[in-house]
């Protein structure tokens, strides 16, 4: 039975776990702009825990995006360092989809619409459907205006769940959930499990291709013209 290691810093949320002879263990704080001094302690202590050694994983799975700039190259250098020391695969996974997987974990929610807020009066957007136990991508992932976000095909906005801080625009959106939660933020757990589904498929990949996936292209503030 395989080993796996998940980090996920994309967010306010800084969480990591671990999956060992099927038991899995997590460790979980909202500690903003203390991620990269969290991290690797938080890494040891759920080791500890545990009580296994780092060369016994198998994999490491991280929140590969979208979210906050610094945070997701945070996940991504601290995995490179740890996959390239132990010589191990790791598993890309979308922070949209570990959030929907979360509405699903806590909720039962089914169909999700998960939105992080993406600030520069945008948010990141992705619908998921729930396909034997994952959170599975109906569409595509995108970064747009609240006022332009949709659910997928002629579906009901009522018959979703509305995951994510991008929520907290939801006077702006044109469709509405019968219930959301705009405080949800992805946690390690739920990477976890959507990494144990990408293991199983063979997705996991070298260090060198742990890549971010921002989906905008500009990631500062544009400065005023004089």
């Amino acid at each position: 039975m395989s080993t796996l290691l998940a980090l996920d810093t994309s967010t306010e949320a800084c969480s990591v776990a671990l999956l060992h002879e099927g038991r899995a263990l997590s460790h979980y704080e909202v500690i903003p702009r203390l991620h990269a001094q969290r991290l690797l302690p938080m890494v040891r202590d759920l080791l500890d825990e545990a009580g296994v050694a780092l060369s016994a994983v198998d994999a490491i799975a991280f929140g590969r995006g979208p979210g906050a700039f610094t945070g997701v190259r945070i996940a991504i250098g601290v995995v490179q360092g740890l996959a390239f020391a132990l010589q191990r695969p790791v598993l890309a996974i979308s922070d949209l989809a570990i959030l929907a997987q979360r509405a699903y974990r806590e909720q039962g929610a089914e169909r999700v619409a998960a939105a992080i807020d993406a600030r520069m009066d945008e948010v990141y957007w992705g619908c998921y459907q729930l396909q034997q136990g994952e959170m599975r991508l109906a569409g595509s992932e995108a970064v747009l205006p609240p006022e332009r976000v949709a659910v997928p095909w002629d579906a009901a906005a009522a018959d979703w769940f509305g995951a994510g801080t991008g929520w907290g625009y939801v006077e702006r959106m044109p469709q509405r959930p019968a219930a959301l939660d705009a405080s949800l933020l992805p946690h390690a757990e739920d990477l976890l499990s959507l990494a144990g589904f990408a293991w199983a498929r063979g997705e996991g990949v070298e260090a060198e291709q742990a890549l971010p996936v921002y989906l905008r292209d500009n990631v500062a503030t544009p400065k005023k013209a004089p």
